[in-house]
């Protein structure tokens, strides 16, 4: 294999980039050490370069939120014909990101396509409104398995998988290769009963955006005030629903114990995260959260809810985190216990410090299993198998060989 293209439609330069985009940004840089030539197509944004190469990866923008995907068509097909920014462009495999909505790229890429799907986006297509909602919805439910019904697929956790299976996507054709995890920092100090705080602490790392659902985090923290006053919550990341946020705060009563720390420099990140006693991910839904290992990276066991899917992956529940919520099929019923029964869990670690302690060993132990090299490892080894026309399932660890299926052929 020499040449791969990564299509997505932000990078992590972009304003709104998140773990995602992190995700395919160290599958290039590792496929680039390989010695593969990696062309990244994504949107632009201000201040952005047209082109860069950022570790090895050439990186091409072009077009906006949604003009991102026909602007990579047409740069494909040109560049296919020795024009325009990717000319030349010849690769062996590609990767297709689809937040929701895919680039449908198998139609002139001229290489065998892989449909990268961190999760599914039925619970958040409604916050773009309702018409772009339904269309969103249909195409990421309806067009997308149909027309990408020969291409293999590549999801970041065994939920994310299972979702796919029930949008119709054999099983024999979903390869899983979790997220990996930076090494914390050289001059940071791990988290340990020398970094916590003095008084109880717990944090948010997360994009501020209202899938996130960082208002439950807020709403837990003023219920937790009355009977633990010296309670402070630090909210580590940006975005462009932070104003909400923190005009959320204001009237919950706890502007004076919120912290928003923005966007900050991993050195900082890491700091904030070994300060913290316990960390809450309320997000409505994840396809993996990095955050979880980064969290756990430090001794910092995380709270979130079952119902976000990909959580039941990255949390195993009672060993390093604490998992809430989703135990009923009446899902409003759910939602109206959601902050009490997340609130109750961060109590529970609080105030005991023995639990919180084993939770967090625990977590930390697990952490050491993921970096960014096996996962680069794992999708070079599921495109490889692309690139020669078989499929590969199942969850792939590094550099384990993975199970290769024929197209069409279900698992034992």
């Amino acid at each position: 294999m020499r040449e791969v293209l990564l299509l997505c439609w932000r990078d992590t330069g972009h304003p709104q980039g998140g773990g995602s985009e992190r995700y395919l940004e160290e599958v290039g840089a590792g496929l680039a050490r390989r010695g593969i030539k990696v062309t990244l197509r994504t949107a632009g944004y201000p201040g952005a370069p047209r082109e860069e190469i950022v570790d090895g990866v050439r990186i091409s923008r072009g077009g906006g939120r949604l003009t991102v995907y026909p602007r990579a068509l047409g740069a494909i097909v040109a560049g296919r014909l020795g024009l325009g920014p990717l000319a030349g462009l010849r690769p062996d495999a590609v990767i297709d990101t689809q937040n929701g909505i895919p680039f449908f790229s198998r139609t002139v890429a001229g290489a065998p396509v892989t449909v990268l799907v961190h999760h599914c986006h039925r619970e958040q297509w409604p916050v773009a409104g309702r018409l772009m909602g339904r269309v969103g919805w249909w195409i990421e439910s309806w067009l997308s398995p149909r027309v990408h019904r020969d291409s293999q697929y590549l999801t970041v956790s065994l939920p994310s998988a299972d979702e796919l299976t029930d949008l119709g996507v054999e099983r024999d054709r979903i390869a899983v290769v979790r997220n990996g995890a930076d090494a914390i920092p050289d001059g940071i100090e791990p988290g340990g009963s020398h970094t916590r705080t003095a008084h109880p602490s717990v944090c948010v790392l997360s994009r501020l955006v209202p899938h996130k659902q960082i208002e439950d985090a807020l709403a837990a923290v003023a219920q937790l005030r009355r009977t633990t006053p010296t309670l402070h919550l630090d909210v580590i990341g940006g975005g462009w629903w932070e104003q909400n946020l923190r005009e959320r705060a204001d009237e919950l009563g706890i502007g004076d114990a919120v912290t928003f720390h923005g966007h900050v420099p991993e050195d900082r990140k890491h700091e904030l995260l070994a300060r913290s006693w316990v960390h809450v991910m309320p997000s409505r839904k994840e396809g993996w959260g990095l955050a979880v290992i980064e969290a756990a990276q430090h001794g910092v066991p995380t709270v979130g809810y079952r119902s976000s899917k990909g959580l039941t992956d990255s949390i195993i529940d009672g060993v390093t985190g604490l998992l809430v919520g989703g135990d009923s099929d009446d899902a409003a019923a759910d939602r109206a216990a959601a902050v009490p029964a997340l609130a109750s869990a961060v109590e529970s670690l609080l105030l005991d410090a023995e639990l919180r302690a084993d939770l967090g060993r625990k977590a930390r132990l697990r952490a050491l299993e993921f970096s960014w090299e096996q996962t680069a490892a794992g999708v070079h080894a599921v495109l490889a198998s692309s690139a020669t026309g078989r499929h590969v399932s199942g969850l792939i660890a590094g550099a384990e060989a993975p199970t290769v299926t024929a197209p069409g052929l279900q698992d034992a």
